[in-house]
């Protein structure tokens, strides 16, 4: 095809040509993305219908579980569909809104991250004025400025991205991804969107700081508390953070530099799944599943028995 003026489909990766192999990545990726719905949506749903989880903390949590979800949905489905009728095809408008919301969770979820690094930072470090900070209108706000920044975001790598002319609609890779869209480009305007990825990862980057300066304040501060079980506790709220925030950051940057480094589809494969659907399985379980708060409204919510939710209770942080 010689331009995008005809192109009206691309071409997504497949994991087989082998039709068994195909069906049993459909099942794979059908568990993982049921686990994975299922999990934030009984975050959503705890959040929503317990008022002891009115709080910032879980707010921002709900918003994260809203924002994995929307994340897996936007090529997951489209992933098993494809593999369960042994097809390839995508049409050019989905694949600009694969790109255009994926970039708009992922941005979200980083967004967010940031936002709450800052709601640990004011909770440990001037507890006596985190209410006064972190108020509900505050909350509003910030989540508020993080999503419509996001959508910006991801608007501006969609604009950027198909802004070029492609010379293939077959992309290597089994979404529509930046990176390899950006290798079937035959025109110049391609350096639009290197721009905009380059402006991106400096404005990530600067998250990235920020968070790590706010961390060494927060553990400067937990070191000074005298009670080692306050210490534990405070250590295991941000530990999940952080490493949630690194495999983000990192994994989604080597994604950038593989298709530039000509690396082996598995290599890729792997880095891919981990921006893609790693971050949204791990944040039920890290943030959430592990919460003595969380898994008391799940049990209320889900009709447990007494003893059921001591044995949840019991479980330590």
């Amino acid at each position: 095809m010689d331009n995008q003026t005809y192109m009206s489909e691309f071409l997504l990766l497949e994991f087989s040509n082998i039709r068994e192999l195909q069906l049993l990545h459909f099942l794979l990726f059908l568990v993982l993305y049921l686990v994975i719905v299922s999990a934030n949506l009984l975050i959503i749903s705890a959040v929503t219908f317990d008022q002891r989880l009115h709080t910032p903390m879980y707010f921002f949590l709900m918003n994260l579980a809203m924002i994995d979800l929307g994340q897996v949905s936007v090529f997951m489905p489209k992933s098993m569909a494809n593999s369960l009728m042994n097809t390839r095809h995508i049409s050019y408008t989905g694949c600009v809104m694969q790109v255009l919301f994926l970039i708009f969770f992922i941005g979200a979820d980083f967004f967010l991250l940031t936002v709450m690094a800052y709601d640990r930072y004011v909770a440990i470090c001037n507890p006596l004025h985190y209410e006064m900070v972190i108020n509900r209108q505050t909350c509003v706000q910030m989540v508020t400025t993080v999503w419509i920044s996001a959508f910006f975001y991801g608007a501006l790598h969609a604009g950027g991205t198909f802004a070029a002319s492609f010379c293939s609609n077959v992309v290597d890779q089994f979404f529509c991804e930046v990176p390899r869209l950006l290798k079937l480009s035959c025109s110049n305007l391609y350096l639009i969107e290197t721009g905009i990825v380059i402006f991106s990862c400096s404005i990530l980057f600067g998250c990235f700081i920020f968070i790590i300066v706010t961390y060494v304040q927060i553990f400067t501060a937990v070191l000074r508390i005298p009670s080692a079980q306050a210490r534990q506790k405070a250590f295991a709220t941000c530990l999940p953070h952080l490493t949630v925030i690194s495999t983000l950051l990192f994994s989604g940057f080597f994604a950038y530099l593989w298709p530039i480094l000509n690396a082996s589809s598995h290599a890729d494969f792997a880095i891919t799944i981990m921006y893609s659907v790693v971050p949204p399985m791990l944040n039920p379980v890290m943030y959430s599943m592990r919460n003595k708060e969380i898994k008391a409204a799940l049990s209320k919510q889900l009709g447990f028995s007494y003893s059921t939710r001591s044995i949840f209770s019991s479980v330590p942080l």
